[in-house]
């Protein structure tokens, strides 16, 4: 354990996303290379619209994630990736949706939304790492607009922070994900890989 290279990943987005599955197929990408692995949930309301936080810790025996501590955020939602910075280490990595799913107190006129130049800018004050991609649209390009978050997860594959790229991921969902769904989530990892290329 002690040789392993400590990463810790925070992921974020809104119930009804998948962000609890996208964390459990990353999980489970990590494990098929031999890594050790803690994933679990900081913070969840599976109802749709509420807030997930939920933590990939790959070499660390606690699984516990405190402020600063983050190598990496990625956010399914752009709100949330805002919300979630505090959990970034100075210079950490983050990859972002550009597509809001505004939450109830939003939709209710109860709070502001942010404009995605005011959350690039947050961003910029932790860290010069950042990605953005339109998750949903990519998403709805490979067949399902939840696929999306799979596309963000072949772009964190491709960029070069993690101890695998993004083929570790595609044997994954091979070993992992019903038959039915697979195609089209082999596909939103393709398209994000090429979306981090481009």
């Amino acid at each position: 354990m002690s040789d392993t290279q400590k990463i810790r990943i925070v992921m974020t987005g809104v119930g009804g996303q998948g962000t609890l599955t996208a964390t459990t197929l990353l999980a489970q990408t990590v494990l098929s290379q031999g890594l050790p692995v803690t994933s679990g949930e900081i913070h969840g309301m599976a109802q749709r619209g509420g807030v997930v936080e939920s933590t990939v810790l790959i070499g660390c025996k606690s699984p516990k994630l405190g402020h600063g501590e983050a190598d990496i955020l990625v956010g399914f939602e752009p709100m949330e990736t805002m919300r979630a910075l505090p959990y970034l280490k100075k210079g950490g990595l983050v990859v972002s949706s550009t597509e809001f799913i505004p939450p109830l107190s939003v939709a209710m006129g109860k709070q502001e939304c942010p404009t995605i130049d005011d959350i690039k800018k947050a961003v910029a004050a932790c860290t010069d790492h950042a990605y953005y991609m339109a998750n949903q649209t990519i998403g709805l390009e490979a067949g399902a607009a939840q696929s999306g978050n799979i596309a963000m997860l072949g772009a964190l594959c491709a960029a070069g922070k993690l101890p695998f790229g993004p083929e570790a991921l595609e044997a994954a969902i091979k070993a992992n994900l019903p038959e039915k769904i697979q195609a089209v989530n082999l596909k939103a990892l393709e398209l994000g890989v090429k979306t981090l290329n481009a």
